[in-house]
């Protein structure tokens, strides 16, 4: 048996006996399309990555890997039409952050355990954006600003109502010692909408990550303040992060991970699991992610599930502590 084989079969080592007690094994599988559930809307980070894979998880399996962008409800559209469809890998998905704050926000009763873990492949911490124009110089201008606005006075988008983005910026205001409802926050399905309104002055303040960003920024449109990371991104030197340009230590990204609904037999999770790690560290993909400014990484199976479960009580505590939880 190959050191792959062996490791693909340990990914796999806890998810085989319920899944092989309640689900027939799938030994042909593919068998035909595998469709990839995207929660988020096009053109945003989440998207773009999830069709450079799905392009070149195809050429693995041999089979059309179709995407399928299921928009709504908070990021709980998509996700609930991952975890519902049958698990017999006809369907897999890009779980994000947000399958950690949706039900402590009272959308959902859904969360990590409604999915089987197939890795987690990004995180990318969040940025703060003005439009390329705006009277804010530098993030102590900002702050500034808000300190001395009313409450709700300035508006701000980037993702879902407690989305990860949305999580950001109250992390921030609470950071920097003001109240997290200071700032209006506008709802959006995902990154690049919320960028748009930015653009088009609808808000004053986003916040996303620095490569779902770059479109806007090398148009000229917006600028980036500040990235919530403990170091300077590598491709973004000039940026600093919130903590020198503030004075206030603050962190909080994002990440994004293949997962398929719960039950999954252990098979096809070992061959899924192949698959994608082949993916994930092929030259075209590396490429794609560094070009772009997107961080990369392999966690799988298992330590993804752990991660996911200590993702969704992590962010429990911070919503609580912004009062967003239920």
């Amino acid at each position: 048996m190959s050191i792959k084989r062996r490791h693909a079969l340990a990914l796999a080592a806890g998810l085989a006996i319920g899944s092989l007690c309640s689900a027939p094994a799938f030994a042909e599988w593919p068998a035909g399309a595998v469709t990839m559930i995207v929660p988020w809307g096009a053109g945003g980070g989440t998207d773009a990555t999830a069709r450079m894979i799905a392009n070149l998880l195809q050429k693995q399996l041999g089979v059309p890997v179709p995407v399928v962008n299921r928009t709504g409800g908070s990021g709980v559209v998509g996700h609930s039409a991952i975890a519902e469809a049958a698990p017999d890998g006809s369907t897999i998905g890009i779980a994000t952050l947000e399958i950690g704050t949706m039900h402590h926000l009272g959308l959902t009763a859904l969360d990590y355990k409604a999915y089987t873990p197939i890795g987690l492949y990004n995180s990318d911490p969040a940025a703060v954006f003005v439009r390329a124009d705006s009277q804010y110089k530098d993030m102590q201008a900002l702050l500034k600003a808000l300190s001395a606005a009313a409450d709700r006075e300035l508006k701000a988008s980037g993702s879902a109502q407690g989305g990860v983005n949305h999580l950001a910026l109250a992390g921030m205001l609470a950071a920097a010692g003001l109240p997290v409802d200071r700032v209006a926050w506008v709802p959006s399905e995902g990154a690049a909408p919320g960028l748009q309104d930015l653009a088009a002055g609808g808000v004053v303040i986003a916040t996303a990550s620095m490569p779902e960003g770059e479109a806007l920024m090398q148009a000229g449109r917006i600028k980036p303040l500040a990235v919530f990371s403990a170091t300077r991104l590598e491709k973004y030197p000039d940026v600093p992060t919130f903590e020198e340009a503030s004075g206030h230590a603050f962190a909080m990204g994002s990440w994004r991970g293949i997962v398929a609904p719960a039950g999954l037999p252990a098979d096809v999770t070992i061959k899924l699991s192949e698959a994608v790690e082949e993916v994930v560290s092929d030259p075209t993909y590396l490429s794609f992610m560094k070009e772009r400014g997107y961080a990369t990484q392999w966690t799988p199976g298992e330590k993804f599930g752990r991660f996911m479960e200590k993702s969704d009580a992590t962010l429990g505590d911070t919503l609580k502590s912004v009062g967003l939880a239920k």
